[in-house]
């Protein structure tokens, strides 16, 4: 008895010259709508459904796989002798092998002004329960999923290598296929932040060298739906490929960067900023952050939120950079960064938003899921609690600074100054462990800076370090128990400290 392979693809990438190929393969080809009419164009002889289930398709094509000449063909077993007889009582022919894939959901979901019917038209139910049957029954049946594969199955089924051990890997493949796309749907309909089950699904991007350290294997995968403002959606022009440390890097300049639509340059450091700078021009703004803190930006990663001239490029040519991060490049800069072999150059679209979405971290066993940190704090939302008020100028530097130290790791605290950090101390075990590197690092430039703590002061040790160091005026969320102290040490030293009422914890 010949074999028969059920084909009935969405994406039908090289699907003729498959079919053909089965066809020399003695198969039978079984086929439906625009897939029969692509095969039997290209000289391809298939039949069609309807003649194996002797039902019409109905419903606008919603139903016509969905018959027991279909299913009973697929999930039979070949060694099962009651099985068998059943296929013969009813006139059903086993289908050896299934070529599906789905209806593109995903990407009607990404089209502009597109109606709910439509999405909901390219959810596929016929194909997917194909593909699961089949899967289920590896054993006896290949499923294909991916046109990635079609040369590889026929080298086996050619060679006679395509053994249980291969099509268990082509199930595998196809339930994670409709696993992926099942999460989509489901994603879509659900409108509820955290669900009783939740299920997430990405698209894998690259394989890794290494993960975090060198005998740490790491993968990265992207959003499939929404990768604005991402690592994932950036063009690479140059140099090496991203490293997993890379990734993280980058990701957190992309996150501060978004905090800031003037022309704005971050310098990040094993996921914190050692520079941040604001000013009229992207060059400015450059010469700001590099100015922040000259050392720990080597070996660092930059990102600009406008395009990067001949004359930064200069600037950042000289000092040994991981990954620089901009809109775009002008074709002058480009040739003189290019001139450095492995720095990698990325461009994207920066839209400077806050965007909401989920963080996933996981822990052994289970996975933590929240918002992101995307609140804006304005300034008609602090409070003055000291009997020294900031100036305007202050307050711009105070929620300048407030901005920054929300990506650096907790405990932290960042001095600031005309819209450029002089000093960062992260993830310090206590605050004014962390104030004293801030401190530190600013040197002489602490004088006459502002302040800003990413949780409040449950003693007046740290506002006692910010007045020796000449700190003018601090900005932090309160709620201590303690508040009085500080307000007390802040009176006396002549400090303005205002409250935000939320804090920016980062663990």
């Amino acid at each position: 008895m010949k074999k028969r392979a059920l084909i009935s693809v969405s994406d039908k990438s090289n699907i003729t010259e498959f079919a053909k190929k089965l066809t020399e393969l003695d198969y039978d080809i079984i086929s439906t709508g625009g897939t029969l009419k692509a095969l039997v164009e290209a000289g391809v002889e298939a039949i069609a459904v309807e003649q194996v289930t002797e039902s019409p398709e109905i419903l606008d094509g919603r139903v016509k796989t969905l018959h027991p000449s279909i299913h009973g063909g697929l999930l039979a077993k070949r060694d099962h002798s009651s099985h068998q007889a059943q296929l013969q009582e009813h006139n059903i022919l086993p289908i050896d092998m299934v070529v599906v894939n789905l209806y593109p959901f995903k990407q009607t979901l990404d089209q502009i002004n597109v109606t709910e019917e439509e999405i909901i038209e390219n959810i596929d139910i016929g194909g997917p329960t194909m593909l699961r049957a089949a899967a289920k029954n590896f054993g006896d049946v290949t499923v294909v999923v991916d046109p990635a594969d079609y040369d590889d199955v026929i080298t086996g089924l050619t060679e006679g290598k395509m053994d249980k051990a291969q099509r268990k890997q082509l199930a595998a493949k196809v339930f994670r296929h409709t696993a992926h796309y099942d999460a989509l749907i489901a994603d879509y309909f659900t409108d509820e932040p955290f669900p009783k089950n939740h299920t997430v699904t990405y698209e894998k991007v690259q394989t890794l060298r290494y993960g975090e350290n060198p005998h740490q294997q790491a993968a990265f995968y992207k959003n499939p739906i929404n990768t604005s403002m991402s690592l994932a959606s950036a063009t690479q022009l140059h140099g090496k490929e991203l490293s997993y440390n890379n990734i993280q890097d980058a990701n957190a300049a992309l996150e501060i960067i978004a905090e800031y639509s003037d022309p704005s340059t971050v310098a990040v450091k094993h996921m914190n900023p050692c520079g941040i700078g604001v000013a009229e021009t992207i060059n400015r703004a450059f010469d700001k952050a590099y100015e922040g803190d000259s050392v720990s930006i080597f070996g660092g990663i930059v990102a600009c939120n406008r395009e990067i001239d001949a004359d930064l490029a200069k600037k950042l040519s000289g000092i040994f950079l991981e990954i620089i991060i901009s809109p775009s490049f002008t074709e002058e800069a480009l040739t003189i960064l290019t001139k450095k072999k492995n720095i990698r150059l990325l461009t994207l679209r920066m839209d400077n938003n806050q965007s909401n979405y989920h963080k996933l971290t996981t822990v052994k066993g289970g996975v933590l899921i929240q918002s992101n940190d995307a609140a804006d704090l304005k300034k008609e939302q602090l409070t003055y609690p000291t009997e020294k008020k900031p100036t305007n100028e202050q307050i711009e530097d105070l929620l300048f600074s407030w901005k920054a130290v929300k990506h650096v790791k907790s405990n932290a605290i960042v001095l600031a100054s005309n819209k450029q950090t002089v000093g960062v101390g992260a993830g310090q075990m206590n605050r004014v462990g962390a104030a004293n590197i801030a401190i530190k690092q600013a040197g002489e430039k602490a004088e006459g800076t502002v302040l800003a703590s990413d949780a409040f002061f449950p003693m007046p040790d740290t506002v006692e370090v910010a007045a020796k160091a000449g700190v003018k005026a601090i900005i932090q969320p309160g709620g201590s128990k303690r508040d009085q102290d500080s307000i007390d040490m802040c009176n006396e030293h002549g400090i303005a400290m205002v409250f935000t009422g939320m804090r920016h914890f980062k663990h």
